[in-house]
């Protein structure tokens, strides 16, 4: 059975790999300190047997209203509205195949759903890889309006947004 649940300083992150080696780094790296020292993010970790089979790093953000496509912004306010930012996400490469992807959205969705409760939340936003683009239009985002800033030589994410009240059920 799969545990999802948030990153604990005691977890071994060392042993994780997903294939992607940014990905990689950031969780080895990155993804406690970002969490326990700089409280900038929070990470779900999916645990099967003891083991890391994958992550997924969430914080609060906002998104400005004009890069909404037009149908998305009736009524609504013309300032940063809050969302759920899905920062990274992974799944070690003994797990791929497996649904687990699947298992940590799904559970991003129920964290945005609580923020919308309680604090105010219109969606999820993700930075999707340009090879993750598929995997996120299945459940229903959409591509989103750049405003400015690129990478230069690295791979450009396409930013992809799914409003709170698109959320699917399963």
């Amino acid at each position: 059975m799969i545990e999802v649940r948030i990153l604990k300083p005691s977890d071994d992150r060392t042993r994780f790999r997903s294939g992607n080696t940014d990905l990689d780094r950031f969780f080895v790296r990155y993804a406690g300190q970002n969490q326990f020292r700089h409280h900038i993010g929070i990470t779900y970790v999916a645990i099967e047997n003891n083991s890391i089979k994958g992550f997924a790093t969430v914080s609060p953000s906002h998104i400005e209203i004009d890069q909404l496509p037009a149908s998305r912004i009736k009524r609504l306010p013309r300032y940063p509205l809050p969302i759920l930012r899905l920062a990274r996400l992974a799944v070690d490469y003994s797990a791929q195949g497996r649904s687990i992807g699947s298992l940590l959205l799904r559970a991003v969705f129920k964290l945005a759903s609580e923020m919308g409760e309680k604090f105010g939340c219109v969606g999820v936003v993700v930075d999707a890889k340009p090879h993750s683009i598929s995997f996120y239009e299945r459940y229903g985002f959409i591509k989103l309006q750049i405003l400015e800033g690129n990478l230069g030589d690295r791979p450009e994410p396409t930013p992809m947004f799914l409003s709170l009240g698109s959320i699917p059920e399963k």
